[in-house]
């Protein structure tokens, strides 16, 4: 993990757990991950074929130019990565293991940024795991992005994380001649040609007021049925 808040996610899931092997959603309070909650979202991936944002913090929906709430988690990620993705879910959900995904997002327009997403399972009033609380972060310079949402994802790589891991170094932005390089690579291949949709998602005004409350309200049992 590179991000400072994947470690303190972690952190938090482990001592939720309390001897268990993951915590529930019910334990999780949203003023103790105040300062990251516009980035965190909850999975349902009782099916890990085809995962569900049930909810998601105001800053993520607005990275993907979207209410993620309801969409799929894996809509926007090209067809091996998602396949790779959904074995990685099931895999965790099973290990009762926490996973760290490095991806790369790009808009529309070839911008692209490094991204960190964490998982970490839960169980919901206390049934076998499955779902995650998670967190997507920008490794890179948002400013590559020139404001427009992410419609593409493409996985890097992934890992089982430990608890006691260290801290790794954030990477730093990619330099100009990089970024052009790696556009003009995305622009050039067909199979990303493919996947990038043209269109970019209406953006959606949410009111960054409500996200506390929306996530307390589902952390606390009170949470709409799957197909709401």
């Amino acid at each position: 993990m590179k991000h400072k808040n994947s470690h303190l996610l972690v952190g938090y899931w482990s001592r939720l757990r309390n001897g268990r092997a993951v915590p529930d959603q019910t334990d999780i309070d949203p003023r103790a991950i105040k300062r990251m909650l516009s980035h965190v979202f909850i999975l349902d991936a009782a099916s890990p074929a085809r995962p569900i944002f049930r909810l998601a913090g105001t800053g993520l929906c607005e990275r993907y130019g979207l209410e993620l709430k309801g969409s799929g988690f894996l809509a926007n990620w090209e067809g091996q990565s998602a396949a790779a993705l959904a074995a990685l879910l099931a895999q965790a959900l099973k290990q009762s293991q926490p996973v760290c995904i490095s991806s790369i997002g790009a808009t529309g327009e070839c911008g692209m940024v490094e991204l960190e997403t964490i998982l970490l399972p839960i169980t919901f009033h206390g049934d076998s795991a499955a779902r995650f609380i998670g967190l997507t972060q920008v490794l890179s310079d948002p400013a590559l992005l020139a404001g427009r949402p992410i419609a593409f994802q493409r996985l890097v790589g992934s890992q089982f994380v430990r608890e006691d891991e260290p801290l790794a170094p954030p990477m730093p932005p990619p330099t100009p001649a990089v970024q052009i390089q790696r556009n003009h690579r995305l622009a050039h291949a067909p199979h990303l040609r493919l996947v990038v949709s043209q269109q970019r998602p209406a953006p959606v005004n949410i009111d960054s007021n409500e996200t506390l409350r929306r996530m307390a309200q589902l952390l606390g049992g009170r949470d709409s049925p799957p197909g709401a």
